[in-house]
């Protein structure tokens, strides 16, 4: 086939889907493509560079070596659906009927999607919190659904409850919340769940929360699960994982709790998206729920010691840090470096001072709104934040 042949050929392809036209691939890991590539720091995706718990490995290996590499039931072995709802009723006082109320998927992100593609209509909404999780919108996009933004505004990420009630409406089916928050480190506390509340029950909307960093706290923060708040049980679905809190990103075991009629829905599209998650890795996950209250203790701790060394690096490098009260995150304004913009100055970075960090634009809608922030992760190893310490030394503010 000659030049002009190939050109003809192209031009009469099939046309690719509009959903894939309406959002770019992860800025996130293109961060890290971009880090491995120039030899810098990773500070930007969120995965942790040091060794998940002994326990949970052996008992992965434990598991293979018993032959448990089989299919595992689609929507989760029971041992493991078991310890997910022994977990939230310890942690949140929150009761789950494991047989119908749960559903095991490749991760919190296909939990994600299954529960939007189950519960949206064409022309229906969804209201998101931005700055969000890069996820969020091109799943509303996949899912049909129309994503109205509230916006949390810094220092504090606090929402206008006013702007929230104006994005509301006939049309909504659900709001998405992370909590603890990624990229801000917000902690949504008791008020605004009963405000959020008031919404779901007036427009008779579902509410999804992504929860994955539950023990991740700080500062006297607390973690509440939504559906624990009165008259939010029916008609809240909890994300989780056990990619964050046990340090295993890679496993991509996570599941979704749903009343039961929600949840018939989402393990059908969960069947045909990914059929389920791997076997052996939930039977290690089900010992892994089951870890004494000092694991947990001793995380929030170890997050927290990780947390104020990397706040004093970026701080002392000219970084504005906006303090996270949960997650792993650092929201930063980059305003006084003189960049044009959070594109161009995280380019710099990891090009030329060799640490990776993610542009902030690509956590909201308006990428000129996210235009003078980076986000910067401190799940990271002592030997990281040291390289990283000597790199953004280099820097200067203008």
């Amino acid at each position: 086939m000659n030049p002009a042949q190939a050109e003809r050929a192209a031009a009469s392809s099939p046309r690719l889907s509009g959903k894939a036209e309406r959002f770019t691939e992860s800025v996130i890991r293109e961060m890290t493509r971009l880090a491995l590539k120039h030899g810098a720091v990773n500070l930007s995706q969120g995965f942790p560079d040091f060794p998940a718990p002994v326990e949970i490995k052996n008992a992965a290996k434990v598991a293979i070596d018993a032959d448990i590499n089989q299919y595992a039931i689609t929507w989760g072995a029971k041992k493991f659906r078991d310890a997910i709802a022994e977990s939230l009723h310890h942690f949140q006082g929150v009761s789950v009927d494991p047989e119908r109320e749960i559903t095991v998927c490749c991760g919190s992100t296909e939990a994600m999607i299954s529960t939007m593609m189950a519960i949206i209509n064409p022309g229906d909404e969804v209201v998101v919190f931005e700055p969000f999780y890069e996820n969020y919108g091109p799943d509303a996009i996949l899912s049909g659904a129309t994503p109205r933004f509230v916006k949390l505004r810094p220092p504090d990420w606090t929402f206008d409850p006013d702007e929230l009630a104006a994005a509301f409406g006939p049309k909504t089916k659900a709001i998405i919340l992370n909590t603890p928050n990624n990229p801000t480190g917000k902690v949504f506390e008791r008020a605004e769940f009963e405000q959020i509340r008031e919404l779901c029950l007036r427009w008779n909307a579902f509410a999804i929360t992504d929860e994955i960093y539950e023990h991740m706290l700080y500062d006297g923060a607390r973690h509440i699960s939504l559906a624990s708040i009165e008259g939010m049980r029916d008609r809240t679905i909890t994300i989780n994982a056990l990619s964050k809190t046990y340090s295993v990103t890679g496993w991509r075991v996570g599941w979704a709790i749903a009343p039961s009629e929600v949840t018939a829905a989402i393990r059908k599209v969960h069947d045909f998206l990914t059929v389920g998650a791997a076997a052996p890795l939930q039977e290690a996950g089900a010992i892994a729920l089951k870890f004494p209250q000092r694991y947990y203790d001793d995380l929030a701790r170890d997050y927290l010691v990780r947390r104020d060394r990397l706040l004093g690096i970026l701080t002392g490098a000219g970084f504005r840090c906006f303090k996270p009260r949960g997650a792993y995150y650092i929201m930063t304004d980059v305003s006084a470096f003189g960049f044009p913009d959070d594109v161009a100055f995280a380019k710099y970075l990891v090009t030329e001072i060799g640490v990776a960090a993610v542009p902030g634009s690509s956590f909201y809608r308006n990428p000129a709104e996210g235009k003078n922030y980076l986000r910067f992760t401190f799940c990271k190893k002592e030997s990281t934040f040291q390289a990283a310490a000597e790199r953004l030394a280099k820097l200067q503010t203008k």
